[in-house]
């Protein structure tokens, strides 16, 4: 195995020229990426939410290090995935939108760079990026879960939960790894959806193999239409949920996504009696894939492999549900743009919590370090090993977000300024005293020097990454 001796061979190298990075094992760590679907940062037990089950996260929160800053960047599952592909920026990697954008060529992508370090790559789950998991560098699939093959007839009307029509997934199946389509498994999201990603997963977890594995598990949840699970309609109610600090019937400006598919899933005004109901299938959904992580835990604890893996549990973006009159993720708030954010496995502190400024797109980097192999030259984002080391606090002063051009975002310790170009306001939160962001102080004369300043800092970050926005109009 040339290429395995190789990559053997460049680690030994690269510990000699810089030395260990994280506390080494006897071989390579394996890798479990877990990524859902619209999750917010508050959906976990043991991270404050006494209202849903998650025991297993719960474990991994216990054993792991938790970020609690963790930001998706782009709140869109699209372009927030291809960061995570390619460790770039949108503005880099050439997808910022939802749209037929396709992620540039010559970027070394991920899954590539851990195969061509002698990794196993593996992929299951939900796959909506351009290309296909094989063409980016996965060597197989299970339970990949995409769009086509399904046989709802162009127009057709199909209606979900409470009869409302369902407008995502439509006409999505599950594919074999050869291409063949599962129908079997149903068309569109069904309440066994992620059920069906875990199995593909376990399938691959169950192998017995001399190399290390990297497996990158993308679950649909909680993503809508929400769909309870099988005996989870009791255990999840309105009843039983409790609205948000955030809840407004209707956001009091156009922030630029009014008319998008996400905020029409429920009327405006927003009522309680509705977000309730929304909350409690979403809570359902999030406790089902809690049991899908559990499952996959339990298979690396049985075969002694969980001592050597970095499992690594996020989101691809949170969710509005209801918080400041939204229903979609396309915002610069906290409950959106914060990803629940969890890494366990060796060289990693038990049950710590750090507020430092990640990105998602930084997981490549990390991975790559936590691994001794090379950062590939195309990777744009900073490796947050030092930060699991405890050796620096944050490898980031300050964070950015962005959502097509309608909204921008910085955010700089207890302080965080959102711009809304086309409609023209400014937003200014102090995160401390007001985490809800509810007291907009943007128009307040003592803060004028602040709001000057961070908008300087925006200007200077995007303006650099070439950001039309910026480039082609004044602000």
């Amino acid at each position: 195995m040339p290429s395995r001796l190789h990559a053997v061979a460049m680690r030994l190298l690269l510990l000699a020229l810089v030395g260990v990075v994280l506390p080494l094992c006897a071989a390579q760590p394996n890798f479990l990426i877990i990524v859902t679907d619209d999750q917010r940062s508050d959906t976990i037990g043991a991270l404050g939410n006494p209202r849903i089950q998650t025991p297993h996260l719960d474990r991994l929160v216990k054993e792991g290090l938790v970020f609690s800053n963790a930001i998706c960047s782009n709140p869109l599952c699209v372009p927030s995935r291809a960061e995570i592909l390619t460790g770039c920026s949108g503005f880099r990697n050439g997808v910022l939108g939802m749209g037929r954008e396709q992620m540039k060529p010559g970027l070394k992508f991920w899954a590539e760079a851990m195969r061509e370090a002698g990794y196993h790559t593996w992929y299951s789950g939900k796959w909506m990026n351009d290309g296909k998991p094989k063409t980016r560098g996965y060597e197989e699939t299970g339970g990949l879960f995409s769009s086509g093959g399904g046989n709802w007839k162009r127009g057709q009307v199909v209606r979900g939960r409470k009869g409302r029509a369902i407008t995502g997934y439509r006409n999505w199946t599950f594919k074999a790894d050869s291409g063949s389509v599962e129908l079997e498994k149903g068309v569109g999201l069904t309440a066994l959806t992620d059920k069906y990603i875990a199995d593909g997963a376990l399938r691959f977890l169950k192998r017995k193999t001399d190399k290390p594995f990297f497996l990158h598990v993308n679950f649909t949840g909680p993503h809508d239409p929400l769909i309870y699970p099988p005996g989870y309609a009791e255990k999840y109610t309105g009843a039983k949920m409790k609205l948000p600090a955030t809840f407004l019937p209707h956001h009091p400006f156009a922030h630029g996504n009014f008319e998008g598919r996400d905020e029409r899933l429920l009327p405006w005004p927003r009522t309680k009696a509705d977000v309730l109901d929304e909350l409690a299938v979403y809570y359902a959904v999030v406790d089902h894939i809690d049991k899908q992580v559990g499952r996959l835990l339990a298979q690396l604890r049985a075969d002694g492999r969980l001592a050597n893996t970095v499992v690594v549990f996020t989101s691809d973006h949170g969710l509005a549900v209801g918080s400041h009159g939204l229903m979609g993720k396309q915002n610069m708030y906290a409950h959106t743009i914060r990803v629940p954010f969890i890494i366990r496995g060796p060289g990693v502190p038990k049950g710590r919590k750090t507020d430092a400024f990640i990105y998602l797109r930084d997981m490549f980097p990390t991975t790559c370090e936590m691994a001794v192999i090379p950062i590939p030259a195309t990777v744009q984002a900073k490796s947050f090993a030092p930060v699991i080391q405890g050796k620096v606090r944050s490898v980031y002063p300050m964070a950015f977000g962005y959502f097509r051009h309608v909204q921008r975002m910085a955010w700089e310790g207890d302080w965080k300024l959102i711009w809304y170009p086309e409609a023209g306001v400014t937003q200014l939160f102090d995160i401390r005293a007001d985490p809800d962001e509810l007291r907009d102080l943007s128009g307040e004369p003592e803060y004028k020097a602040r709001v000057a300043r961070l908008n300087q800092s925006m200007r200077d970050w995007f303006s650099a990454r070439g950001d039309p926005v910026y480039l082609e109009r004044k602000n």
